[in-house]
């Protein structure tokens, strides 16, 4: 099963050789299968990547993040073709009905603050968490009275103090951001991997953004980001805590009863959110996750 994320962070040609990427260095070569990749992150702009090998990541379904010269993801490679029936998926996608998919964003945002409570009554903000837990069951259909946003003031201000602005440029925001795109990342393969496009949402429907049903299903996993921001983040937004980040879905979640990769979590919840936008299964059977 896929789980390793890799990262290149130093010059190299990465090229493809009997199942296995090959990474040379100048003074190195090292080889991984690609069996065990799910994600590869070329944290450097000085590689060198052979078409063959793009080719064998698209097959295998390998998500590959490029960054910037600040070593910010800006850019993400998918295969073109992510399911044998992608048309028929997308047809489908574009008939969801208004009603279904207010009721399945409703349970979206009441995942999302029941994990902002759980972080926060684990981190002893015993009143915050209290008050998102009231919040929980008066998100609505559609979340028209706006809950969410009620909520991550809340949230927001408990974690990081009354002055923090999601706007302000600080290491904090920095890290977030970083995150951020790392689990858009994760929650992109999926819908892809399953036919779908990003593009078309359920809440988000902004014309200038790629990834509108991407935002909508990641937040729910949001906290995770967080949690790792708030445990690892140093002085400074440094590559260590960038490396944690980039392993995010190696973290675990309990579900099930038992603990998973978040990887095979999110893996699940999107398909289950997918099932009740189709309407082969009802919206409370999308099973419930505890981040750890």
């Amino acid at each position: 099963m896929a789980f390793r994320t890799v990262y290149i962070e130093s010059p190299s040609k990465l090229s493809y050789k009997s199942g296995y990427l090959v990474v040379r260095k100048e003074d190195d070569t090292a080889k991984v299968h690609l069996s065990e990749i799910s994600t590869i992150v070329l944290q450097t702009m000085q590689v060198y990547i052979s078409a063959y090998l793009m080719a064998e990541l698209a097959k295998n379904k390998i998500s590959l993040l490029v960054s910037d010269s600040q070593c910010n993801p800006v850019g993400q490679y998918l295969p073109l073709y992510g399911a044998h029936n992608t048309s028929k998926r997308i047809a489908e996608q574009l008939e969801w009905g208004e009603p279904i998919k207010k009721r399945v964003w409703q349970r979206v945002v009441r995942d999302k603050i029941r994990e902002q409570a759980r972080f926060l009554k684990e981190r002893d903000y015993e009143r915050e968490a209290q008050q998102l837990s009231q919040i929980v069951p008066e998100v609505r259909s559609g979340d028209t009275t706006n809950r969410e946003a009620q909520a991550a003031r809340l949230y927001f201000t408990a974690l990081f103090g009354p002055e923090f602005s999601r706007e302000n440029d600080i290491p904090t925001n920095a890290a977030l951001n970083y995150g951020y795109a790392v689990l858009l990342s994760l929650v992109n393969r999926e819908i892809t991997a399953r036919g779908c496009i990003t593009q078309v949402g359920i809440c988000h429907r902004n014309e200038y953004n790629q990834f509108n049903l991407t935002c909508d299903l990641m937040e729910p996993f949001r906290p995770a980001v967080d949690r790792l921001v708030v445990d690892y983040l140093a002085a400074d937004f440094d590559a260590d805590t960038r490396r944690v980040l980039g392993d995010l879905a190696n973290t675990h979640v309990a579900y099930k009863e038992g603990s998973y990769r978040l990887g095979s979590v999110i893996s699940r919840y999107v398909q289950q959110c997918l099932n009740a936008l189709n309407k082969r299964t009802a919206v409370e059977e999308i099973e419930e996750f505890r981040l750890l």
